[in-house]
């Protein structure tokens, strides 16, 4: 599957603006940790990009449309990434790419969150003013805390590395992204 075979799919199944900015937010991401590990990036970003693409229009059976019609395609390997990216679904982690998804989804959307907040967006934000926000509850609410906790210490990476370096990412992205 390419990028654009990937886009494709995506424009069929997901209109709102904001989950389409998350699916990407999280795609660049992917996409960078591929780099940084010597992965496939291409794969690496698809499975970012697609893996909510279901949950607007069937939220009760996410991820199951986008995992089926994936392999439909011959792509295990994102559909099995997809798949996994809740640790409450109790899908194995095979590969680093499944361990970087779940990593990658719940803390990219807080960060995006924090930076909604803040007069200069993602220009200024460090990763102790994300850490302090995490600890805030009632910040962000329905972002789970234990799956961002849980998937830094399924990726084996330093959590305030890990936020620095989604932030790096995002900030050199951030017109793009609007923030």
């Amino acid at each position: 599957m390419t990028r654009s075979d990937a886009q494709t799919l995506l424009n069929d199944l997901t209109k709102s603006q904001s989950l389409l900015r998350h699916m990407r937010s999280v795609e660049l991401v992917m996409e960078a940790y591929a780099r940084k590990f010597g992965e496939n990036e291409e794969e690496w970003a698809i499975a970012g990009l697609l893996h909510d693409a279901d949950y607007e229009a069937w939220p009760d059976q996410h991820p199951h449309i986008i995992t089926e019609k994936l392999r439909g395609l011959g792509e295990e390997k994102i559909a099995h990434a997809i798949a996994a990216h809740y640790t409450k679904w109790n899908v194995p982690y095979t590969n680093l790419m499944d361990k970087a998804l779940l990593a990658c989804d719940e803390l990219t959307g807080f960060i995006i969150a924090c930076c909604q907040v803040r007069p200069d967006g993602i220009g200024s934000l460090e990763p102790r003013s994300v850490i302090k926000k995490l600890k805030d509850r009632s910040f962000a609410a329905k972002v789970e805390r234990d799956e961002v906790y849980k998937g830094a210490e399924i990726l084996g990476v330093d959590l305030t590395e890990h936020i620095q370096f989604i932030i790096n990412v995002l900030r050199q992205n951030r017109e793009e992204l609007g923030i």
